[in-house]
């Protein structure tokens, strides 16, 4: 049995990507290991934030965690916040860390693009903390999008060269777990970016919070192309709004992508998008119905 560490940014509004990418996934991993998953609110200041927003959005990512089937009674459920020992270690591990490794970072430098000297240093410094996150709890695997792999291979760099350094074994070195698929759901109108809940199209995701019409309709107007659905997987490489929706469709259903493709090998894709959309509906709605009901009881998930 190893010891799983991840977590998610209190940003609010998550969506299919965050149920399919992590949630589902920790759901299972929890009775399989030793689980912490945490709320990475201090991982969430590296870009402006309106405090009570902050404090509400990390309440509804908890909130998100019970809902999909975290057991907060097995599992560890934290906000990052509220263990200081997150923020010490980070600082120490800053002090070991050599600045051209996190030069090397390519989220920050896309997130930072021509404003790297403008930007706050959090958001360059930041892997540093997710190093200490995973330490702290001598976490064996993380879970983790192929977007956030390179930063587990960050924290490994640095547990080696500490434990070099000093002759011990005082950080075990992590292993990236990601999913073989569904762990980087795309947008609904361009298969070529990730589904995300800062997209200024609501079109582009389904929110966990939706209702069933609204999933019904999403999924009806998600982008493919003038073709009919493929009979080999190879055919997908310039498909790529046709990919995601059946890698969608794998992942709620636990079948292969070929397995998808040859279900609905040669037809439309309207019958497809539809019974994608009931599935969605299925899964979907009975989260996002416990999470409103989780947040109207502020009070008891300040004390998980």
């Amino acid at each position: 049995m190893g010891r799983i560490l991840s977590g998610m940014q209190a940003s609010g509004n998550l969506t299919l990507g965050n149920y399919l990418g992590a949630l589902k996934p920790w759901v299972k991993m929890q009775h399989e290991h030793e689980t912490f998953f945490c709320v990475v609110d201090s991982h969430a200041i590296t870009v402006p934030q309106d405090p009570k927003a902050l404090y509400h959005n990390s309440l509804e990512a908890i909130a998100a965690y019970i809902a999909a089937g975290i057991d907060y009674k097995e599992s560890a459920v934290f906000l990052q916040s509220h263990v200081k020992e997150h923020a010490e270690l980070g600082w120490i591990m800053q002090c070991y860390t050599p600045i051209g490794w996190l030069k090397r970072m390519t989220q920050f430098k896309d997130k930072a693009g021509k404003n790297q000297d403008s930007v706050p240093t959090g958001l360059f410094t930041y892997p540093v903390l997710m190093a200490a996150d995973i330490f702290l709890y001598d976490t064996t695997h993380v879970p983790v999008g192929d977007d956030q792999k390179q930063h587990v291979e960050l924290a490994r760099d640095i547990a080696i060269s500490f434990n070099q350094r000093y002759g011990t074994e005082c950080f075990v070195v992590p292993e990236p777990s990601i999913p073989p698929h569904g762990a980087r759901v795309k947008s609904l109108r361009d298969g070529t970016k990730k589904m995300s809940k800062s997209d200024p199209s609501d079109m582009s995701r389904i929110n966990l919070i939706d209702d069933a019409d609204t999933i019904r309709d999403k999924m009806k107007k998600a982008r493919t192309d003038t073709g009919v659905m493929p009979s080999v997987g190879e055919d997908l490489k310039e498909r790529p709004e046709v990919q995601n929706l059946i890698e969608i469709y794998a992942s709620l259903t636990g079948k292969t992508m070929q397995d998808v493709i040859t279900q609905y090998e040669g037809k439309q894709f309207a019958p497809f998008k539809t019974d994608l959309g009931e599935l969605i509906v299925e899964q979907v709605i009975p989260i996002g119905t416990r999470m409103k009901e989780l947040l109207n009881d502020k009070a008891e998930l300040d004390k998980i």
